[in-house]
């Protein structure tokens, strides 16, 4: 049995977490909680160039995690290895990451927002919505996925989910002291910085939180959709 996590963030791909909750995730860190990662595919199919095959790719992806992970200083990251652009929404998927919620007993679980419209990748869609399911009801439930007590992982309730990449911000995170830890965990994953489509990374990021925190007491922000789960 894992110790517990204060933190789960559960994310398609090795940088979502960079690029959605980093600064919230170092903040975090800084008052003390603990932080577990899991990534549910290597990201083994997020590249334009010819030369890279998918399994080479996914090598160098894990690394970047990894050194991102240090960098915040995220207490492990667990790599899934599920097919880049093919998940699912299905049993096998939500067994999967029950698992990683009674194995860790989170208080809180990050994740990407499921019912952002129109354009969304994939995997980022239904990776939220299979974290929503896993947390309520089938990691509280002891009759979901019976099979799992048999390796000791009892039931455990979430306490609260928070959604980036959301259309319905409810709760910002003053993130203006850790944004440059942001960026430079972000830094790690140049595989993706290299085809980055918008220019200047940190000057898109700054802004972008910027306006995130428009109309509050700090600068700069990672906005959520922030939900309590049920008892």
């Amino acid at each position: 049995m894992s110790a517990p996590a204060d933190v789960l963030a559960i994310a398609a791909h090795p940088d979502d977490c960079e690029f959605g909750a980093a600064g919230t995730i170092a903040r975090w860190i800084r008052e003390g909680k603990s932080v577990v990662y899991v990534l549910c595919t290597s990201g083994e199919k997020g590249t334009s160039d010819p030369e890279l095959t998918p399994e080479a790719l996914a090598a160098i992806r894990e690394e970047e995690q990894r050194a991102a992970c240090a960098l915040l200083g995220v207490r492990e990251a667990v790599f899934l290895r599920l097919p880049d652009q093919g998940l699912e929404d299905c049993a096998d998927f939500r067994r999967l990451l029950v698992r990683q919620i009674r194995r860790y007993r989170p208080r809180v679980v990050l994740t990407s927002d499921p019912y952002r419209r129109y354009l969304w990748h994939r995997d980022h869609r239904i990776v939220g919505q299979v974290v929503l399911d896993a947390v309520f009801p089938c990691a509280r439930d002891r009759l979901s996925f019976p099979e799992l007590l048999a390796e000791g992982l009892a039931p455990h309730k979430v306490r609260e989910i928070y959604c980036w990449g959301s259309e319905e911000i409810n709760c910002r995170v003053d993130i203006t002291e850790t944004f440059d830890l942001k960026i430079a965990a972000l830094r790690c994953h140049q595989s993706q910085l290299r085809d980055f489509p918008r220019g200047d990374p940190v000057a898109w990021l700054r802004e972008r939180c910027r306006e995130t925190a428009a109309g509050e007491s700090f600068g700069l922000a990672e906005g959520f959709h922030r939900v309590e789960a049920p008892p």
